[in-house]
Order: structure tokens, then sequence, then C-alpha cells
């Protein structure tokens, strides 16, 4: 019988030890996603290169063998402050840490060591991948009249690979309706100007490295660059001189949030916005300029994203 493209199921648990399965079931852990790549096999081929009496293709041996998976997450609450977003196990796989107040906002902030990761499972109708030790990146954008999502890259160790039925119940209603970007849910300023914005597009930047060493096996972040860009409508110098401001080298903050009812705001902050060089635009016959960004402050908490 033929296997369905359309019967999937993603779950998805943070691990108490690294590496160790912890079996995210469809009824506690499901993940919400669209736009789904997953790649069971990446790592290289080690060409044995044999002197032989003879012409012909000899063959690979596959070494350091792990598996990929992207998606995108709608960028929502989870329904009530200070409960964690459904979405909160693969945040935390990002390298970023989870800070609950309970019945106030949970709040996600970048650190540089002792990183998370989870087990992800994977079932293509029936047929079930393990990733262990997964740990990614994500961006987002915030752009009109669209729906807002965190687009994840996931990577992870090879765990089983099985025939297993696909999770029953599959339990999504941690995932809460999103609401589309514009003047009416979201709010945007950079570097103290609450300008008219085309679209917001954040970069964690995580460099994420497959390790595979005699004895050890794992998945390791080893870097985060924050980036991103902003598109403004362009405004008078006496209004904001961005260019007196990216020639300086001034630092600034970034606020923005996305949503207006309890429960389901996500609110998006950073203290130490550098911006680049500056370029000129056009959008419908009207001018705007687009701001390189650069999320500084390293190792104190660059950005935060809060819950509400």
């Amino acid at each position: 019988m033929p296997r369905f493209f359309r019967n999937r199921a993603i779950t998805a648990k943070t691990e108490t030890v690294y590496g160790d399965d912890a079996a995210p079931t469809g009824a506690l852990n499901a993940m919400q996603m669209t736009n789904v790549v997953f790649n069971p096999s990446v790592g290289q081929e080690e060409n044995r290169d044999l002197v032989l009496p003879g012409m012909g293709h000899q063959g690979v041996i596959l070494t350091g063998s792990y598996a990929t998976l992207s998606g995108e997450v709608e960028i929502a609450g989870s329904g009530t402050a200070g409960t964690a977003p459904a979405y909160g196990p693969l945040l935390r796989a990002c390298g970023m840490a989870e800070v609950v107040d309970a019945g106030v906002d949970v709040q996600y902030t970048p650190v540089s060591s002792l990183h998370e990761s989870a087990s992800i499972h994977f079932n293509a109708d029936k047929v079930r991948h393990v990733l262990l030790g997964a740990r990614g990146t994500f961006t987002f954008q915030l752009t009109p009249l669209r729906i807002p999502r965190f687009v994840f890259t996931m990577t992870g160790l090879l765990g089983t690979i099985t025939d297993t039925p696909l999770p029953t119940p599959l339990t999504l209603t941690g995932f809460k309706r999103p609401v589309p970007v514009n003047k009416a849910n979201t709010t945007f300023a950079l570097h103290g100007l609450a300008g008219a914005c085309e679209g917001l597009n954040i970069d964690l930047g995580n460099q994420v490295e497959p390790r595979f060493l005699i004895g050890h096996e794992s998945i390791q972040q080893v870097d985060r660059q924050i980036t991103g860009s902003a598109v403004m409508e362009a405004v008078t110098l006496a209004t904001k001189n961005w260019y007196e401001i990216a020639e300086l080298g001034t630092l600034g903050t970034l606020a923005g949030a996305h949503g207006t009812q309890p429960g389901n705001i996500v609110q998006f902050d950073a203290e130490a916005v550098q911006i680049g060089r500056v370029s000129y635009g056009e959008t419908q016959k009207i001018i705007n300029n687009t701001l390189p960004l650069m999320l500084t402050n390293p190792g104190t908490g660059e950005f935060t994203i809060t819950v509400k």
C-alpha cells in the first residue's frame, strides 16, 4: 500500500539527559508546523578509491550521519498568560532559556552555555524517525497582512527508524489561532522611532555543528550572531537621521509586539541594536529605507521573546 504525504506528525520534548529519548507523545508534545522539510540522512560519504584492474564506481561508505528538520510555527501565545507556548521546546533547543512567571509571562533569552536539547519524532505515514540531542536555530518575519511565523531549522542525531503507527491522539489545542500582522495587532519601534514599517526580519544565527568523535557524538551550538533587517518608510533627517546613527555606530532599542489579547501576545525586545549601511527602496512609489540590524550585547541576553 502507498504511504501518503499528508499523513505526517511531529512531536518534540525537551531532553532531561542529552541524547536520551525523552519519548514525546502525541497527546502532550505534538508540534503544529507548516512548510516542513525533513531530511532523514545527512552527512559525509567516504570514497574507498581502491586500486583495481578496471574502471567503474566502487561505492561509498556513509559516515557522520544525522538528520535535519525545518518547518514553520505560527507566532501566537499559549492562550494563558504565564503558561509556556506549545512550541517552547523548540525555542529551548535553539539556545533560548525559558523563565516562567506564572500568571504573568514566559520569557526566552539566548544563553551561551548549558544549551538544552530536544528529542524529535517525525512520523511519515507510519514510519517513525527519531532525532536525538536535537539543537537548532530560527528566523522570523513580521510582514504586514501575513501570518507571522518562526522558521525553525533543527539538527539531530539519528535514533531509531521503525514502522510505528501515527500518534493518537495528536493534541494540538496548545497552538492558538494567530492574528495577522497589521496596525491593529502589531507595534514596532526602532531606536525610539515608531514609524511606518514594511517588515521586520530577525535571524537568531546559531551556528550548529554535528560533532562526531571517538567516544562522543553530539549536536553542538558553538556560536550565535543575531542579525536582521527592518524596512521602514523613509522620514526626514530631522525626524530620524539613520545615516548618522549608522556612521557613529550608535546603539538603540528594538521593541515589537504582536497580538493584543492577554494569552495571545508575543513581544520582541533588544536593548543594543546597531544599524548597518542604510539603503533606499520604494514600495507603491513611496520611498523606504532598508536598515540592516545587528543585535549586540553578547553574553548578556541581546534579545528577549516574551509570551504573555
